[in-house]
């Protein structure tokens, strides 16, 4: 990134491209759009844009790693949690649906034009995204070896098979294939973890 003064106007500044970055993503994909479009929506110069990044891509980058080093440092701490398997994914599955709750437009703009993006910014960004389905499989291989969940079952294959449900959700309402509304958000949210959660619990045994 470019050199700038870490004052607070030039931090509110550099907040507000990102901001309108994420407008004008949303509006009109990644690719379609230009830096000027993202000046005309911040209300500043084109070459202030260029003070702050480096490219569109770096604009994109930032918002990326701003938003999964949240969701990264959020499975850390509720694995920490003295709670059981199921409710720490269930937090998990809660965080991910509130994030686009509160912020539709950057969720839109993190899975569309990066997680599923797999030849471009998605490869970019592989490693990070890996680190999640590894912190979600860490929690799943724990409760295995607690005998909470059925130890057949790959944790790495389960992490991204949980990861992936909700993703796809998320596609769902950004495509609206699927209803939104406070309702639906926290149904989703208990389908997810129940849908997962029923494949990877352990039976006790059945009464003979």
């Amino acid at each position: 990134m470019a050199s700038a003064p870490r004052t607070k106007a030039a931090i509110d500044k550099q907040r507000a491209i990102l901001d309108a970055a994420v407008r004008v993503f949303a509006r009109q994909g990644f690719h379609a759009c230009r830096v000027s479009d993202i000046a005309d929506e911040a209300g500043v110069a084109y070459g202030l844009v260029y003070h702050y990044f480096d490219s569109k891509d770096e604009i994109l980058n930032t918002l990326f790693r701003e938003r999964w080093n949240v969701m990264l440092a959020t499975i850390k701490e509720v694995d920490t949690e003295p709670l059981k398997p199921r409710d720490k994914l269930q937090a998990i599955a809660s965080f991910i649906v509130d994030s686009y709750r509160h912020d539709p437009e950057l969720m839109k703009v993190i899975i569309v034009e990066v997680t599923r993006a797999a030849n471009s910014f998605g490869q970019t960004h592989l490693g990070e995204i890996r680190e999640a389905y590894l912190m979600i499989a860490e929690i799943v291989t724990k409760a295995q070896r607690e005998g909470t969940f059925k130890r057949e079952i790959d944790a790495e294959f389960a992490a991204m098979a949980f990861y992936g449900a909700i993703e796809q959700v998320l596609t769902g309402w950004i495509f609206g294939l699927l209803p939104e509304g406070e309702e639906h958000f926290e149904r989703a949210k208990k389908l997810v973890v129940e849908t997962v959660c029923g494949g990877l619990q352990s039976e006790p045994a059945a009464a003979k």
